[in-house]
């Protein structure tokens, strides 16, 4: 009795194929971890930093979901949209890595009128600002990180750091005879 075997034949162009496949998809599953590191490291900036104590009677301050947080290089300018409600007072808050200064600027317009509503600049650079909304409106809220001396970090280059753009709110006290 004879036995035969098959010859068994690797197809050499599929298996590097293969391999080929599954190095590129290593390589971008390792890159976009780092990218996401990179872009996460400002995340949530503005909910452990920008937090103002202050002693309220009545209700406390909510967190408005339209607050946000990135990475800013020094002089760099960035625009955000925001709904302001009726019957509500909101509390804006700005704060920065000390890497780029302590102060940064910003100013809130009416994005209907586009009229100039506050400018901290011209309030001696408050970075919290509270105020009552008369009407349903939406806001832009431009912030600018000053130009300036840049100190050394060690996770990201000396001229960048996290800014933060805290929204709080809370029902509006009733004053007077006036009902909503």
């Amino acid at each position: 009795m004879q036995l035969k075997l098959a010859p068994y034949v690797i197809n050499t162009p599929t298996l590097i194929n293969g391999y080929m496949k599954i190095a590129i998809f290593f390589t971008l599953l390792i890159l976009s971890f780092n990218i996401n590191a990179q872009s996460s490291a400002c995340t949530d900036f503005h909910k452990k930093h920008c937090k103002v104590n202050t002693k309220t009677t009545g209700k406390e301050w909510q967190y408005n979901a339209q607050s946000k947080s990135g990475l800013f290089k020094q002089g760099d300018v960035s625009k955000l949209r925001c709904v302001i409600y009726k019957g509500m007072d909101y509390r804006i808050s700005v704060c920065c890595e000390t890497v780029i200064g302590d102060k940064v600027n910003y100013k809130i317009f009416d994005v209907r009128t586009n009229e100039l509503l506050f400018d901290n600049l011209k309030s001696e650079g408050v970075q919290v600002f509270e105020f009552q909304s008369a009407s349903t409106r939406q806001l832009l809220i431009e912030v600018t990180v000053p130009k300036g001396a840049a100190e050394k970090s060690d996770s990201k280059s000396a001229n960048s750091a996290c800014v933060g753009l805290l929204i709080e709110h809370r029902i509006s006290e009733r004053q007077g005879f006036s009902q909503y």
